[in-house]
């Protein structure tokens, strides 16, 4: 009997529920970031298209921060490059929903920040056994993981104008630096200026969307 066996299907477990759900946090935190008024979202769920028939993901960017606090949460395109947003959310308060996108594939980028010390977790979503025409499952991996990366400045304060230029380093347990791949680095500094955001009320990764021909352009490119 392999002794080890259990701790590595535990870790795999882990893995999955993480790439499915987002960043665990502490009760403390979430209990922090809910007193802060801070609402994130990184949550992906399938939808059904009836009238194009055929399901897609949706997401939500969402997040904002306080000065020794902040959570963030949006999408990407599969090379890093910003999405376009499906429709933009004006609410009353701040730190709050900012955008909806849908997408046949969508790379969450999540970020939290406690004062200067920061997690950060790519993951790629996508539909699979969609053939049949059955309801497709949610299929999901991560991409980059890093934990308790730093940066020095007080992007919510004194360093202000470095915001959405810079974003943490991250390092192993080992302490080898562990980059952030290079398609992904504009993305992670976006992010990275969102949890910063004191009293957000706007998108920092998703933008104005395409005009409409854009879109199914788009969904036939990747149909194609």
């Amino acid at each position: 009997m392999n002794p080890q066996k259990p701790d590595r299907q535990h870790d795999s477990d882990q893995q999955e529920i993480v790439a499915r759900q987002g960043l665990r946090l502490p009760a403390i935190t979430l209990k922090h970031l809910q007193s802060a008024g801070i609402y994130c979202q990184p949550t992906v769920s399938i939808e059904h298209q009836h009238l194009a028939r055929r399901y897609v993901l949706r997401g939500v960017e969402s997040g904002g921060a306080v000065a020794d606090l902040g959570a963030y949460a949006s999408f990407v395109a599969e090379d890093g490059n910003a999405l376009p947003w499906l429709q933009r959310v004006d609410i009353i308060g701040v730190n709050g929903v900012h955008a909806i996108v849908v997408g046949p594939v969508l790379l969450r980028m999540e970020m939290i920040r406690i004062e200067r010390t920061y997690d950060l977790l790519i993951t790629r979503h996508s539909l699979t056994g969609s053939d049949s025409g059955r309801r497709p499952r949610l299929e999901s991996s991560i991409l980059f993981h890093g934990r308790r990366g730093s940066l020095e400045m007080e992007l919510w304060g004194e360093d202000a104008e470095f915001k959405g230029a810079v974003c943490p380093v991250f390092y192993s347990r080992s302490g080898e630096l562990r980059e952030v791949p290079a398609e992904f680095r504009r993305a992670v500094a976006k992010i990275t200026a969102g949890v910063c955001c004191v009293g957000c009320r706007h998108c920092h990764l998703l933008e104005p969307r395409l005009s409409t021909c854009h879109l199914k352009q788009n969904f036939a490119d990747v149909e194609a």
